[in-house]
């Protein structure tokens, strides 16, 4: 496998398992890791099929290309359409509070609307910051990859929509986890830890930093 974009990139071979979504995305993945693949390429992109390779090239003109020496097994299956993760008694109520307070999220934040919907499921809380800006928020009880995953794939879909883009994200959640704030951080979204009590009205007798 090579990748010929900003960077370069080879994979020698191995036995991987290439999966190609109906969003037109394409993953490589091992054996090795739990969740994230070996390479990808975004979606809007196209797939060309040729005998023994693959080319996949997305808007920007970089290319994934994809060398298949041998095929152990070629199955396609239609998971129908996505419900989304559904959130518990807690993570609602916390949607629900921002929905009421955005200001919570960044000085000067609005609400466009509560529960957005798209094609692959609703965003949790689409605003305006001070600057006008759409942002897209996902709000987590406690925020892990899956969740910053989650919004990656709604942010993708949304700045194809000319009246929204572009669209910058928002992970709120009352606990971030380590590893969720880098995978954040580097796809440009913006950790916000937010405090349940305190949106709920409630003053803790315990002293704080911050």
């Amino acid at each position: 496998m090579d990748y010929v974009g900003r960077l370069s990139a080879h994979l020698p071979p191995a036995t991987r398992l290439l999966m190609v979504k109906a969003d037109g995305s394409v993953s490589i993945h091992a054996d090795d890791r739990a969740y994230k693949p070996l390479n990808w390429m975004s979606p809007p992109c196209r797939l060309e099929e040729a005998p023994g390779v693959w080319r996949v090239v997305n808007k920007a003109g970089e290319e994934l290309r994809i060398t298949l020496e041998e095929i152990f097994q070629d199955t396609s299956y239609d998971l129908g359409v996505d419900p989304g993760l559904r959130k518990d008694g807690v993570e609602a109520h916390l949607q629900e509070l921002l929905a009421a307070s955005p200001e919570a999220l960044g000085e000067g934040f609005t609400l466009i609307r509560r529960e957005y919907m798209t094609a692959i499921g609703p965003v949790d809380l689409l605003c305006r910051d001070a600057n006008q800006g759409t942002v897209a928020v996902e709000v987590k009880r406690r925020g892990e990859i899956d969740g910053v995953e989650q919004l990656t794939r709604y942010l993708e879909l949304l700045n194809r929509d000319p009246l929204l883009a572009p669209v910058a994200g928002v992970f709120a959640a009352q606990e971030i986890k380590p590893q969720a704030r880098v995978l954040a951080t580097d796809r440009g979204i913006r950790c916000v830890v937010v405090d349940y009590d305190r949106l709920r009205g409630i003053e803790r007798d315990e002293l704080t930093l911050f």
